[in-house]
């Protein structure tokens, strides 16, 4: 099974003005996600009219996602997963705050309301059941990172160990950042590192520059994939395509392959 991460930068009136607005790059992105072939697609950052054209050229897959409340239905956190291979058996998610079923709500040193959404799929080929969260942690607070992870480590350590799960998100945190050792800590494991190793393999943020972010970098990897349970990771990537200088994003997306049903 092929899982993608894909944190696609919300339309911002900025972008326009340097050619990198989501009406000048939709078609490049939903190219560069429908060849990656995936069986679930989890993104950040996908406000409603993005979640609109994303799902319209994406037509074989269903998704779930929940939003802030407000005037319009942003679905940031959106999951799609192909019909034809996965059923759906529940979804749901919670706030990454003090009172997490309050919807719109941010704790600690949170610059906003950050959430993460999760759907129970059942395999169609092999019948096995995997839950999916997607989420994306705050990008000012340090202590709300690490308290927001902590809440997902709470919620997905509560379910059978025997239960696949898969966990993406833009962590807004490198390999070095206490976010990810509570995620680690908490049982998650990365399925770039299961691959390729622990050493960071740079940025995935690069403000549409690609390559030549290099010369501002600042973090590592902070776009993540993690698993736990019984969950073998086959293959894991980062995905650097555009194309004549541009992107489909500020992030590069990334992948993973998983067998599930066995221990890495």
């Amino acid at each position: 099974m092929k899982i993608l991460c894909c944190n696609v930068r919300r339309n911002m009136p900025e972008d326009d003005e340097s050619g990198n607005g989501w009406d000048s790059r939709k078609e490049l992105c939903a190219e560069i996600i429908r060849a990656q072939r995936a069986d679930v697609i989890c993104v950040q950052e996908c406000w409603n009219a993005q979640f609109k054209d994303l799902r319209s050229r994406l037509p074989e897959f269903d998704s779930f996602g929940l939003a802030n409340p407000g005037a319009e239905f942003n679905p940031s956190n959106a999951i799609f997963f192909a019909r034809k291979r996965c059923e759906l058996v529940s979804a749901g998610g919670f706030w990454l705050s003090e009172t997490p079923h309050i919807a719109g709500t941010a704790s600690w040193d949170s610059a906003r309301p950050r959430f993460v959404n999760w759907v129970h799929l059942r395999d169609r080929d092999s019948g096995r059941e995997f839950r999916v969260w997607n989420g994306h942690l705050d990008h000012i607070g340090q202590i709300a990172r690490e308290r927001q992870a902590g809440l997902i480590v709470q919620a997905s350590e509560v379910l059978p160990e025997d239960l696949p799960q898969l966990f993406t998100a833009d962590m807004n945190a490198d390999a070095a950042n206490p976010a990810i050792e509570v995620t680690k800590a908490g049982g998650w494991l990365d399925t770039y590192a299961a691959v390729h190793g622990p050493d960071d393999p740079g940025f995935t943020f690069h403000k549409f520059l690609g390559p030549g972010f290099a010369r501002k970098r600042t973090t590592g990897k902070i776009d993540f994939i993690f698993y736990r349970g019984p969950v073998r990771t086959l293959d894991a990537g980062i995905i650097r395509d555009g194309r004549d200088g541009r992107y489909p994003s500020d992030h590069y997306f990334i992948s993973a392959e998983v067998r599930l049903g066995q221990g890495s």
